[in-house]
């Protein structure tokens, strides 16, 4: 919590640009500040193991349909989280991918490790917690990590699909979200 309020603190602070310092001797450049994670607090309203879902059936057609994911969802395995299986969706009409992934060998808390080297942000996802994740330098795609279950979490992924101007990374974030908050609901609705 300490180099959480440290970060914080210090997030808003700015060092001389200034090659050299007074005395002639050349500037060394400050080291960047490590990327931040709180982890979210609050516990899981019930536990939805995912070791059975299939994440392409995961949102409904009425729910792909509000969403605009009008592409036919295709299902894969992803190499980052271990094979998990996972579901692309598109959104044609704005150009943009969604990816739904069924992480059941780690849990969310993968994303407070060191390597992680992402800033993620604490919020409720239907009542489940979960991360918003930005992986800095990286402003064409969005993450959201549900807390379904004891070492299991669904990864919503929403990022640009090749616009010629990408959409800002907080709308990709925010429609991370929706898109998670479907899913949370679909899956609470089919326990």
């Amino acid at each position: 919590m300490l180099a959480v309020l440290l970060v914080a603190a210090t997030a808003g602070c700015t060092w001389a640009s200034s090659s050299a310092r007074s005395d002639g001797t050349p500037r060394v450049a400050d080291p960047p500040l490590p990327a931040t994670t709180t982890l979210p607090r609050s516990p899981r309203p019930t536990e939805i193991p995912l070791d059975t879902v299939d994440p392409c059936g995961v949102l409904t057609p009425d729910q792909r349909r509000q969403l605009s994911l009008d592409g036919t969802p295709t299902p894969y395995a992803d190499s980052r989280f271990a094979n998990a299986r996972a579901c692309s969706l598109r959104d044609g009409a704005h150009g943009l991918v969604a990816r739904l992934a069924v992480v059941t060998d780690q849990g969310i808390e993968v994303w407070h490790d060191d390597t992680a080297q992402v800033d993620a942000e604490g919020v409720q996802v239907n009542g489940f917690p979960a991360l918003v994740v930005r992986t800095p330098g990286q402003e064409t795609f969005c993450n959201v990590e549900v807390d379904m279950a004891d070492g299991q979490f669904l990864d919503v992924l929403l990022r640009d699909g090749g616009n010629q101007k990408p959409p800002p990374r907080d709308e990709l974030c925010r429609g991370a979200r929706r898109i998670a908050e479907a899913a949370v609901a679909s899956l609470r609705a089919t326990r």
